[in-house]
């Protein structure tokens, strides 16, 4: 039964082409041997002629040689399956049908034909099933001889193109796809023919003759055929289809570029600009841009579609062509694209939903490029075919449109196309309106820091000073950074720079609490060191208030750490002072040109704690110029190039460059040193000092004796009348009474007066007593307490200010009329 059954087996399908023949004797000896045979089994003629079949079969096999010999006679044949062993020992599974022959002088031998199967079940397969398999797949097969010309293939080749299996008869691949590479092609069969290796998997894109306006996408592999000697004789190849995965990774690949490429910054106009240029040529040949006005002015939008008006007013924000650049007749960047009622852009931004028209015409086209009379020229010069708009909405609001066109000689649009299309202009939304809420804030935060900052610096005849702020770009936002001249007693100045870590609104609006502070400290004229100490304790008692009473950061809060220099001037005599908390120290260039830097002891960052802050004291020739700047000035992107030394070095090259106005040379150094759009704010505050002439400063030291009061007075008329002054001289001699008086009669140790003529006439006596006087409001019979009082009320200002071996009382009275 199981030998009948295998016999089925290998008879079904039994290649005779395909099989290895030998001859057998009547008494199974091999009397003939062939080629086939000794590639089966690996024996030569020689060696196998004149040897029992039994003593090439496994010994299970050989037991059955008898009963298959004798089985043929009977039957007249036999089919079945048996172990050959092969010439180095290992077993070989063979197909065998044996045929009894008769020669002509009536011996019978027998004709046995050995087949290897090809696997499990192609095996048993037959050329008629191989053959119907081949012609039938839905896979484009075909062979090529060795000239690379078609000698068959299947009707599935057909799909692609380029003729029947007759037509194809003798043509190279050239000849049936001239819209592909066939260079690349016929480079992988001569590889093939020439190394024997498969090429498997080669995928290949381009324009078939059955799609000439679409690309499309296949996979081919390549194997060369040989024949029975082993020589090449062709190369049989397959193609598939694989168009759709093509497109879908095209797709995501387009959806990765978009992400990385869009959104790089927070501008809106750059990031319209960049979803123009991430889709073309990749989804369109041509794409505009349009967004609503307001949108660029970061305006708060209703949510919803935009309603439904007569005419609708975009800005051009972004366009690109995929050949060259688009006709001068189409709307530029910035410029009006206005679209009238009922338009498809319109449409679009009324219903929220996007438009597609796969055949344009002049007409069709009439809303979207040019004007009235260019339209049509326009059209024709563009070659635009396909397109479709899809609006630009993020968060419920709608911003704009975006129009993809594609032009002759490409596939029209589809619904892949517009599903792929709405996916990147939804990311780019988000990105422009991520922009245009940055956009608002940032204004914000510019008129905010702007309205802190001087509009414009004090006159004063103690410094000639320049400054120049830069904010940061619109990646990091609007800084902190400040800068001030501070008019002080007896023709000082106060020069100071400074910033506040962070950035947006609250950096600025912490920077100008810190500026008022700093502002208000340097009204009670206190030394640099002193006025530092007092802003850290400020700093530091009210963040720890702010955090305590809310759990959140108040702008003093926000205070903490921020950087300050302070430097009073002195044009009198030269002198200046400073200190500074957590801020690089002041450049200084004397009017010879050479640059250095003051060697200043570093105090700690306000509001951190640490050691006492200390200063340093200078005497300045005239004409010596102070830089305070922020460390955004030499703030680098590279931290090898910002070593320590190496940004003091750039600032001195800048700062040794001549030009001839202090306004320019600011300029020039920002420049030089910070690009348009720095990381960080950059300030720099330049100061050129000046010295007052010997004949506007009068000094005179006076005894301690209230007789001196009278003499005093006669001293001031005659110094007022040599300056031409004689206006203020009853007032002054009034100030100069009281105040001689007053440190006279309160005070200790020499007394002396000075009066400066500057833009306002200064009055100063000093003393060597440590207390302050104190303004009071003396009833009607009170006989005392209406010095300061009077000085007060005569004076345009007047205070108080200590130095080291006592104190100064001082009045002004202006020079230039009353203050505006």
């Amino acid at each position: 039964m199981g030998g009948h059954k295998e016999q089925d087996v290998a008879r079904q399908g039994f290649d005779v082409a395909d099989a290895a023949p030998l001859l057998l004797d009547p008494q199974g000896v091999v009397a003939g041997w062939t080629a086939r045979a000794e590639r089966l089994l690996g024996y030569t003629a020689s060696e196998a002629v004149g040897r029992k079949l039994a003593e090439l079969l496994t010994a299970e096999a050989a037991e059955r040689v008898p009963e298959l010999v004798e089985r043929c006679r009977v039957d007249g044949g036999w089919a079945g399956l048996l172990t050959a062993r092969h010439r180095d020992g290992r077993p070989v599974g063979v197909i065998v049908r044996v045929t009894p022959t008769v020669e002509p002088k009536g011996r019978t031998s027998l004709l046995v034909l050995l087949s290897e199967p090809a696997g499990a079940s192609g095996g048993a397969l037959s050329r008629t099933v191989l053959e119907q398999m081949v012609a039938g797949s839905p896979i484009g097969i075909a062979i090529v001889d060795t000239n690379l010309r078609f000698v068959w293939s299947n009707t599935a080749l057909e799909q692609f193109g380029g003729g029947s299996a007759e037509q194809r008869l003798g043509l190279r691949f050239a000849d049936v796809q001239p819209g592909l590479d066939a260079e690349a092609v016929e480079a992988r069969m001569r590889h093939v023919l020439r190394t024997g290796e498969p090429v498997v998997g080669y995928e290949h894109v381009g324009r078939i003759r059955s799609a000439p306006l679409r690309e499309t996408a296949h996979m081919l592999s390549f194997t060369r055929l040989d024949d029975e000697r082993g020589r090449p004789i062709g190369v049989y190849y397959t193609v598939v289809d694989i168009t759709d995965r093509h497109r879908a990774r095209q797709r995501l690949a387009l959806l990765d570029r978009a992400g990385e490429h869009i959104g790089r910054s927070l501008d809106i106009m750059r990031t319209a600009q960049e979803l123009a240029d991430v889709v073309v040529p990749g989804l369109a040949d041509v794409v505009t841009v349009d967004l609503l006005e307001t949108v660029l002015g970061g305006a708060e939008l209703p949510p919803g579609p935009l309603a439904e008006t007569d005419t609708v007013a975009l800005r051009r924000a972004g366009q690109k062509a995929s050949q060259g650049e688009l006709p001068q007749t189409v709307v530029e960047i910035g410029g009006v694209a206005g679209y009238l009622a009922g338009s498809p852009p319109v449409r679009c931004l009324t219903t929220g939903r996007s438009w597609r028209q796969d055949e344009l015409t002049p007409l069709a086209l009439e809303w979207a490029v040019g004007t009235a009379g260019e339209r049509e020229n326009t059209f024709l010069e563009l070659g635009l075919q396909s397109v479709m708009i899809v609006p630009i909405r993020a968060r419920g609001v709608t911003l704009g449109v975006t129009t993809f066109f594609r032009r002759h000689r490409r596939q029209p649009f589809d619904q892949d196309d517009t599903h792929l299309a709405e996916e990147l202009v939804s990311r780019a939304a988000l990105c422009v309106d991520n922009a245009r809420r940055y956009t608002r804030e940032r204004d914000a935060a510019l008129v905010l820091q702007r309205s802190l900052l001087p509009r414009r610096l004090p006159e004063q005849d103690a410094v000639e000073v320049s400054a120049c702020y830069r904010p940061a770009d619109e990646l990091t936002g609007l800084g902190g950074d400040w800068y001030d001249l501070i008019p002080l007693s007896g023709a000082r100045v106060a020069l100071v720079v400074g910033e506040v870590p962070g950035h947006g609104i609250d950096a600025a609006a912490a920077m100008g609490r810190l500026r008022t502070a700093v502002r208000t400290l340097a009204a009670l004229d206190l030394p640099p060191e002193e006025v530092l100490a007092h802003l850290d304790d400020l700093v530091g008692r009210s963040a720890g208030d702010e955090g305590s009473a809310g759990g959140t950061e108040g702008t003093y809060g926000q205070s903490v750490g921020a950087g300050c220099v302070y430097v009073v001037y002195d044009p009198v005599d030269g002198r200046c002072t400073m200190a500074a908390a957590g801020h690089p120290a002041p450049a200084m260039v004397t009017p010879d040109g050479a640059v250095g830097f003051v060697e200043l002891p570093q105090g700690p960052a306000l509001g951190v704690g640490g050691p006492p802050f200390e200063s340093v004291e200078l005497t300045l020739a005239e004409g010596t110029t102070l830089a305070l700047h922020t460390d955004g000035l030499l703030a680098r992107d590279d931290e090898a190039q910002a070593a320590a030394g190496t940004e003091q070095e750039r600032l001195r090259a800048a700062l040794e460059e001549r030009f001839p106005t202090l306004e320019r040379r600011c300029r020039a150094v920002v420049d030089a040193l910070a690009p348009a759009r720095p990381y960080d704010d950059v300030a720099l505050l330049m100061a050129r000092t000046k010295r007052l002439a010997a004949g506007q400063v009068a000094v005179w030291d006076l005894p301690a004796d209230p007789a001196v009061v009278a003499e005093a007075r006669r001293t001031v008329v005659r110094q007022l009348t040599q300056w031409g002054l004689q206006e203020l001289v009853f007032t002054t001699e009034l100030v100069v009474s009281e105040l001689v008086t007053n440190a006279i009669r309160y005070a200790t140790g020499p007394v002396r007066l000075r009066l400066i003529r500057e833009r306002a006439l200064v009055c100063e006596v000093f003393d060597g007593g440590a207390t302050a006087p104190h303004l009071r409001h003396p009833r009607a019979m009170d006989e005392g307490g209406r010095g300061l009082l009077l000085v007060s009320q005569l004076a345009q200002r007047w205070g108080t200010r200590f130095v080291a071996d006592g104190k100064i009382i001082w009045a002004e009275q202006s020079l230039t009329g009353p203050a505006e």
